[in-house]
C-alpha cells in the first residue's frame, strides 16, 4: 500500500526528502568521503565491469580500496555480495559504507553511481575526485521521461568531480566534460585523436587483445565493449599516475566479472553465455561480440525477458534486435516487480517476427526456458541467457525469490 501511495507523490518532493536524508547522513557520519579519493562510475552499460577493473588496478598498485557496485561490495579484504538490487544505495547506507571504509584505512573508494542516485541526491556530500562515463543510451525513461533529462541527471556527477574520463565513441561526449574541460580525458576504439586509443584489436570468445600507447593488453573478458570498459579504467590509472605496466598485469589477472559475458562450462559442446544485457544498446553490443565468432551452420539461441515497472518503450526494440540476430528466441520471465508479467512479454513480442513454436518460444517459467534452450542446442551453438546476470534474487512484487542464473544452468546441465 505504501508503494502505491508513493506513486502519487511528485518526484521533486520525494527528492527534497532524499536531499534532507543525504545532508543528515553526511553530518552524522562526518563527511567520510573527504578522507579518500572517490571515483564515481556512471553510464547506461559497462558500469559494473569498469568499476571492477578500476578496483583491481588500484589494488595491484598497492592501494587499499573500498568498492560499491551493482554486484558486490568491498572494504579492504572484506568482500560481500550486493543483494539489494540497487546500483547505488540510500544516502544513509552509502555514508555508513564510506565511514567504515575510512575507519579501515581505505585510500580510495570506487562507487558505481546511477542516474537515479544523482537525481535523488543520494550521493550529495560525496567529494568525487574522478567521474567516469561509459556511455548513455536508452534506459530508465520510465523515471527520467526523456533522454535529455536522463543525460542531465548523469551530468551532475561531472559537475561534482574535479577530473573525468569519458568515452569519445558515445553521442556528444563533450557534454560530460568537467567544469574545467582540460581536466577531461577521452578514450576510444575508433578515434586516434582520443587521449587513449585502442588499436590492433583482436576478439575471441573468452578473451580480447589490444594495444594502447605501445603497451599490449590481454583480457580474459570477451567483447569490444569490454575493451571500452578497460580503456575507462586505464584513463583513471593515467589520471592517478599509475604505470600502465601495473595496469596491464591487473587487467590480465581478472578472470571473469560475474554475470557479465560470463561463460558456463558444459559437456554439450555449446557456448553458454550469461550477461546482464537489459537495454537495446547492450543487446546490440552483445551481438556485435558474438556474431563474428559464430561458426557457419550453427545457431544462436537467446533466452531473455524484461524488467517490470521500467521503460516499456524499449521492450519491442529488444525483440526486434533479437529477431534480427538470433536463430531461436525463448521469451521468459525476468523481474516483473509489480507489473503484470504476461503484459511484459506481450510488449517484447510486438518486436518479434519469428514463427512461434518453431524458432520462437514463449515459456514463462525461467528455469523451463533455460531447459528448453539447452535441449535445442547442438555442438557449436551459442546460447545467450540475458537479463539477470549475477543477481541472487528475482523480484515478484514485494517478494524476493532466490535465483542464481549460473546455478540454475548448471543444475539443468546435470539433468541432460
Amino acid at each position: 500500500m505504501k508503494k502505491i501511495l508513493l506513486r502519487f507523490v511528485p518526484q521533486f518532493l520525494k527528492n527534497q526528502y532524499h536531499l534532507l536524508q543525504a545532508v543528515s547522513a553526511c553530518v552524522y557520519y562526518g563527511f567520510p568521503g573527504k578522507k579518500m579519493c572517490v571515483i564515481g562510475i556512471t553510464g547506461t552499460n559497462g558500469k559494473t565491469t569498469t568499476t571492477q577493473c578500476i578496483a583491481r588496478i588500484l589494488e595491484h598498485a598497492g592501494k587499499k580500496i573500498a568498492l560499491a557496485s551493482t554486484i558486490n561490495f568491498q572494504i579492504g579484504e572484506k568482500k560481500w555480495i550486493n543483494t539489494s538490487k540497487y546500483t547505488t544505495e540510500s544516502a544513509w547506507r552509502i555514508q555508513k559504507f564510506l565511514k567504515e571504509a575510512e575507519q579501515a584505512g581505505c585510500e580510495y573508494a570506487v562507487i558505481e553511481t546511477s542516474s537515479h542516485a544523482l537525481d535523488q541526491y543520494r550521493v550529495w556530500g560525496i567529494p568525487y575526485t574522478i567521474a567516469v562515463m561509459t556511455n548513455v543510451t536508452r534506459e530508465h525513461l520510465d523515471y527520467h521521461k526523456t533522454m535529455s533529462a536522463y543525460r542531465k541527471a548523469k551530468k551532475q556527477l561531472f559537475l561534482l568531480a574535479k577530473k573525468a574520463v569519458v568515452n569519445l565513441d558515445m553521442d556528444e561526449p563533450e557534454y560530460f566534460s568537467t567544469r574545467d574541460p582540460k581536466q577531461t580525458f577521452f578514450y576510444s576504439t575508433k578515434d586516434r585523436n582520443a587521449h587513449l586509443f585502442a588499436e590492433h584489436i583482436e576478439l575471441d570468445f573468452d578473451s580480447t587483445d589490444f594495444i594502447v600507447d605501445d603497451v599490449h593488453f590481454h583480457l580474459h573478458l570477451p567483447g569490444l565493449f569490454n575493451i571500452e570498459n578497460a580503456l575507462a579504467s586505464l584513463g583513471v590509472a593515467r589520471l592517478l599516475d599509475i604505470d600502465f605496466s601495473l595496469a596491464q598485469e591487473a587487467l590480465a589477472h581478472i578472470e571473469v566479472i560475474p554475470g557479465r559475458m560470463e561463460s558456463v562450462a558444459n559437456m554439450i559442446g555449446a557456448d553458454i553465455i550469461i550477461d546482464y544485457a537489459v537495454t537495446p544498446d547492450s543487446f546490440e553490443k552483445l551481438y556485435e561480440s558474438v556474431l563474428p565468432l559464430k561458426i557457419p551452420g550453427t545457431k544462436i539461441i537467446h533466452v531473455f525477458g524484461a524488467c517490470g515497472d521500467r521503460d516499456r518503450g524499449k521492450r519491442p526494440i529488444m525483440g526486434e534486435i533479437a529477431t534480427s540476430h538470433a536463430d531461436i528466441i525463448i521469451l521468459t520471465n525476468e523481474d516483473p516487480f509489480f507489473e503484470d508479467p504476461e503484459q511484459i512479454l506481450d510488449d517484447i513480442e510486438k518486436g518479434i517476427t519469428k514463427k512461434k513454436d518453431k524458432n520462437y518460444f514463449r515459456i514463462f517459467d525461467r528455469r523451463e526456458a533455460i531447459r528448453k534452450a539447452l535441449s535445442l542446442a547442438e555442438i557449436g551453438d551459442i546460447i545467450l541467457i540475458t537479463g539477470k546476470g549475477a543477481e541472487e534474487t528475482m523480484a515478484l512484487g514485494e517478494k524476493r525469490v532466490p535465483w542464481n542464473e549460473r546455478r540454475v544452468i548448471e543444475e539443468e546441465l546435470r539433468k541432460i
